[in-house]
């Protein structure tokens, strides 16, 4: 059976914790930051974790499994 491919897309954007999660960047903080609140720019630096909901469809991106 051939090998599963890794989208090169999801391999930019998310990584994979020490405890099987996947940790991912928060949208919406490269442009158009100035009508954008302080602490509405400061609460989208921290990293965030993917839903349970998206997890098996980031996982297949990943060739990790399911």
């Amino acid at each position: 059976m051939p090998k599963v491919k890794t989208n090169s897309s999801a391999k930019k954007r998310f990584k994979l914790t020490g405890t099987g999660k996947i940790a991912r960047k928060h949208a919406f903080k490269s442009h158009i930051l100035t009508k954008k609140s302080t602490k509405r720019k400061r609460n989208l630096t921290h990293s965030g974790l993917v839903s349970e909901a998206d997890m098996g469809n980031v996982k297949r991106m990943l060739a990790l499994g399911k």
